[in-house]
Parts: C-alpha cells; structure tokens; sequence
C-alpha cells in the first residue's frame, strides 16, 4: 500500500533522514520509533507531503508521492494526520471538529458519518460540548475522528498520544488500534515509547540518527534485534563478553552456549552475547553467583541487575516473595533459548541461533559492508 524506496531527506546542507526503505500493507499499522532528534518526524513529513526528498520516492497504491523532481501536494493524497497537540477547531463544536473533513459530502452522509465515529470513539452526546469543556483524552479522541472522517487511505500520527498521562495513554492506544482495525485503515504512528509503539503497531521501525535500523514485528525487534541499537534501545538487556569455542559452541561467563549448528564464527573470535532479563532467572541453588547491584520492582516481580564474578553484569527475574538488598549474593540459572551474536567492534548482529541472520543482514541491513 505505501511503500519508500531509499528516502533521504535534508534541510539545507543537513541530512535528517538517510536511505528510508520500508513497506506498509493495506490495514497495517505501523510505528517509527526511537529517540528524540533520530529524524522520526522528519520522516513522518516527508511520508505526508511536507518536505521534498533530497533522494529516492515515496509511493502509495503504485502511485508516486514524492520524488526529488515532482512532489503531489499533501491535500491531494488522501493522508490524514494528527498532531500532539491536537489542532481542534476551538470555535467548533465536537460534531462540527469531525465534520470538517466531510464539507464535499451531502448533509445525510456528513450525518451518518459523524454519528458513526462518535459511536466508535465513545463520544455519543458530545454533539454539541465545545473543545475546552473536554478533558485531554476526549480532546485527543475527536482529534482521531476528525481525521478519520474522510476515510483516509493512510493515517499520520505524529506524538499523537504523548501529552496524555500513562494511565490514560494505555487505555486510549489499544482503543486506537481497535478503531484503526475497524475502519481497515493503515497508520503510521511516530513515537518514542516503547510500550506504546507494541500496543498499537503490527510492523515498526527503530530509529536512530537518521536511519531506519530494522523495520520488522514488536517480537522479532525484542528477540532478534538486527543492530547493537536496537538490542540496547528495544527493551532492557546486556550485551556480554563471549568467545567462539568451535564450530558450535561459544562460551561466556555464564557457562558454554552450544548452538547445534555451524555458527560461522571464526574459532577463537571475541563476540557479544545478548542476554535479557528473561534469559536468567533467579535460583537459589544455583551454581552461577552474581552480586546483585540494582534492584527494580515491578509489583509481580523483582528486576536484579546482578555482578557477575569476572564484572559483566546481567538483569534477572525473581519472584515477588524473593526479595534481596544491594550487595547480596544470589544464586543465578541461565535460560538462553536462542543466541544473538554480535562482533566486538561491530554495530550489526552476526549470528541468531533462530535463523541464519548472519546471510540474511549481508543482504538487507545498510549497517554490514562485504
């Protein structure tokens, strides 16, 4: 449905974005995520019209958007937006706010369309109560239906949830993705939580100074990040000293890792092995000790950060029950599934036990030079 191909985007002398490819089906929500000043928004403009590419296109339904010779303007390719601060009409009631994209509509669709989104976004009988009078969720949801209203063909949303509190932002976003669902309408959401990007996208996109990192689902961004960015960026984790042993096995501070298969790392190389805190659990008759230097409670369970005998540090879960002080030692199991390998002096994955990334990134990953 949308598709960039090698995106670049400057201003001036300054490139903010550098070689954006990715591609979005119909109905598919999608997320542009990392930190701030990573070009996200950026993007996001040049993906709506705003600003002209320095390089490469963007194209929707096989019709081209954007190229650096000829740009359709933005009123012109059927692209809703909504921004973090919402941009209600303050002089128009909420139905009036919904209605405006619907001017070139009659009277009875401009009707039924409004009283349909009114319905799906939980605003029935708020016909007539005028912008200030409405909290910020409620604000934020005729934001939403004012943009949907013209049935859009893709959906921008830039911060669109950002000024809302936690609370609020988790019960709002999966309410989001529901309607988006609903009406099969594709979006791309531009964000820099975490949390927020899983809940409401089915593809999404890390960030960082520039470039697009990995574009792929929530599970695969956490479990087999393509880049040290992303490993370190998409959830919590630590990146460990391990040495190839052979052929298939690797050894660590937490023991010996074998991998059943040729791992295509040179005998003797120094690697990093990426370690979750779901990757060790703690266990009081466990044979590995680490000296527990952080703690994190998370209600259902403790969140350890644990020193382990040669320095490294890794994150363990314990239960609720098992709580311990700075400076304890506790006993610690490992639980790696799968490896995910990365060089020493190398920002891109080089081996992933679930899948011969190593090939793979050869291909697609702008990070790794033949």
């Amino acid at each position: 449905m949308l598709s960039l191909d090698g995106l670049c985007l400057a201003y001036g002398d300054r490139t903010v974005v550098t070689g954006a490819t990715f591609s979005l089906e119909p109905g598919e929500i999608g997320c542009l995520l990392g930190p701030s000043g990573c070009g996200k928004s950026t993007l996001l403009r040049g993906i709506a019209g705003f600003e002209r590419p320095a390089r490469g296109a963007v194209s929707m339904e096989g019709r081209p958007l954007s190229a650096p010779s000829a740009v359709v303007e933005p009123e012109k390719r059927r692209i809703g937006m909504v921004f973090q601060d919402f941009a209600l009409f303050p002089h128009l009631e909420v139905a009036r706010n919904i209605s405006f994209g619907l001017r070139g509509a009659d009277r009875r669709e401009r009707r039924r369309r409004v009283g349909e989104l009114l319905e799906l976004f939980g605003l029935t009988g708020y016909e007539k109560r005028m912008p200030h009078s409405l909290s910020g969720g409620e604000q934020q949801r005729v934001a939403l239906a004012r943009a949907m209203a013209p049935k859009p063909k893709l959906l921008l949303m830039d911060e669109a949830f950002s000024s809302l509190d936690v609370e609020l932002r988790l019960s709002i976003v999966p309410e989001v993705r529901k309607i988006l669902k609903h009406e099969n309408m594709s979006a791309i959401l531009v964000t820099h939580d975490q949390a927020e990007a899983f809940a409401l996208a089915d593809r999404v996109g890390v960030m960082n100074a520039g470039r697009i990192h990995q574009w792929d689902d929530p599970r695969d961004l956490y479990h087999r990040p393509a880049t040290k960015f992303v490993a370190r960026f998409v959830g919590e984790g630590e990146l460990i000293q391990a040495t190839s042993v052979d052929k298939t096995k690797l050894r660590s501070a937490l023991g010996t890792h074998n991998v059943h298969r040729d791992h295509h790392i040179e005998v003797g190389r120094d690697v990093e092995i990426l370690v979750r805190p779901d990757d060790i659990l703690h266990d009081r008759t466990g044979e590995l000790i680490g000296e527990i230097v952080q703690i994190s409670f998370r209600g259902s369970h403790y969140q350890y950060l644990a020193r382990l005998e040669n320095g490294q540090c890794v994150y363990c879960l314990a239960a609720s029950h098992e709580k311990h002080e700075i400076g304890e030692r506790v006993g610690l199991i490992p639980k790696l599934e799968h490896l995910v390998v990365f060089g020493r002096d190398e920002s891109s994955v080089v081996y992933d036990s679930t899948l011969d990334t190593f090939l793979k990134t050869l291909s697609v990953n702008p990070f790794i030079s033949l």
